[in-house]
């Protein structure tokens, strides 16, 4: 009351009822032929709103056939093309080469091209050949790696290796963690500081922030900016807004259409509840790292036991879980996806996890998180060896049967803290 009486002293008013009875008005109009659309005029909307249509076509003939008649499965399709339209507007509202701006590559909200759960994705687009200076503080996560890549298959649709990738690791950080890198064809004449040489071919880079210990490792904060370009960014012109509108239903289509096939080729390809490598070097995928998956499809009673044998030496490991459409299970609400810090070892050096549907009371629970089928992947980075576990199902209340008699347990109200601590750790990550 006190606020709302503040607002009428100062003049304010919120827009409430007015503001919907002014929309539903204009909406009644257009509806009604009373605003005519003019030919020039600078807004396309329509022509925005057309030019996204057939993507409901085209993701039900990309949804595999055994599934098309799941509602429940198509209703997810349509959130997985409003992640690809997310990733999309990135770019149309702040995307510009000449003013390169980090935004969102892939994350919770943006569930495209299968996200690991311990890695933030943060893309920019630059002009080829230009100068940039990335400046920040490094923090404190497991890695911070920036990959050059071109051409970019959100535009082209198309897959390519990285061109080349830098380590934050190996920049001079001062005491506070600061750092800065030059990145441009050529070093700059007396330029002492740190340099990457940019690749001819780059049009974007991308920064991976892969954190363990989510909320008590420190985040990284950086921007860049272009060291050749030295006026404001200005007013967009039509020109450059009309291209960026121009590439969305590019771009969502590519985002969201890549992989819903993914999942039933590891059926088709005999890889149900079995694991074979995955090889993503063709896809703009970090060199150094290395990966394993199979689909998995589990009855409410069943569940699957992974084991491997830790290598002797790694920067990283994680495993985690995908639904049919090969998106990440959402690890923030459950715990679909351990790495080398969550996870247990036993005392006999194999990390053995339990991949069910209900909590079956050990520390390395994987939860299907209701998704009676989808994908396991894992992944080594820096690793001295890069095994494929084995995977074997059982019955749910056979499990302990099957593992040693000291693996940890967990009780439901253990559970039940673990989780909340979960979900407050993986919001203090910076996504946004």
């Amino acid at each position: 009351m006190k606020f709302a009486f503040w607002l009428g002293a100062a003049g304010i008013n919120l827009p409430g009822e007015r503001l919907r009875t002014a929309v539903k008005g204009e909406l009644k109009r257009v509806q009604t032929g009373g605003t005519a659309r003019m030919a020039g005029d600078g807004l396309e909307w329509e022509q925005l709103i057309d030019a996204l249509r057939p993507l409901g076509d085209a993701m039900r003939a990309r949804v595999p056939e055994r599934l098309r008649g799941n509602p429940q499965i198509m209703a997810e399709s349509m959130r997985l093309l409003l992640s690809g339209l997310a990733r999309a507007s990135s770019d149309t509202l702040v995307g510009d080469r000449r003013h390169p701006m980090f935004v969102p590559e892939l994350n919770i909200a943006q569930n495209i091209f299968q996200p690991n759960a311990d890695t933030i994705y943060k893309s920019c687009l630059i002009e080829k050949g230009g100068s940039y200076l990335l400046k920040g503080d490094r923090g404190t996560t497991r890695m911070m790696i920036l990959a050059q890549m071109g051409p970019d298959t959100l535009r082209t649709g198309k897959h390519h290796p990285v061109l080349d990738q830098g380590n934050f690791d190996n920049l001079q950080i001062d005491s506070e963690g600061n750092f800065e890198v030059v990145i441009s064809p050529q070093k700059p004449a007396g330029h002492k500081g740190d340099y990457w040489p940019l690749n001819e071919a780059c049009e974007k880079f991308m920064i991976r922030i892969v954190s363990c210990d989510w909320g008590v490792e420190r985040e990284p904060r950086f921007g860049i900016v272009r060291l050749d370009v030295e006026e404001a960014k200005g007013r967009a012109t039509v020109d450059a807004l009309h291209h960026a509108f121009g590439e969305m239903a590019g771009i969502t289509a590519v985002c969201a259409l890549a992989f819903p096939t993914h999942v039933q080729e590891l059926r088709d390809q005999g890889f149900l509840n079995a694991l074979k490598v995955f090889d993503v070097s063709q896809m703009s995928g970090l060199q150094g790292q290395s990966y394993y998956e199979g689909a998995y499809e589990l009855a409410n009673d069943e569940a699957l036991i992974t084991e491997v044998k830790i290598p002797d030496s790694y920067k990283y490991w994680s495993i985690i879980l995908t639904n049919e459409l090969y998106e990440t299970t959402d690890w923030y609400n459950n715990q679909s996806s351990l790495n080398d810090t969550q996870g247990v070892v036993d005392s006999d050096g194999i990390f053995r996890t339990v991949i069910s549907a209900r909590d079956p009371g050990v520390h390395n629970w994987l939860d299907t998180a209701g998704y009676e089928s989808g994908a396991v992947q894992g992944r080594w980075f820096g690793a001295t060896a890069t095994p494929n576990p084995n995977i074997r199902k059982v019955k749910l209340v056979d499990v302990r049967d099957h593992l040693p008699a000291a693996t940890r347990s967990v009780s439901p109200q253990e559970r039940a803290i673990a989780l909340r601590n979960r979900r407050i750790a993986a919001q203090k990550r910076a996504i946004w």
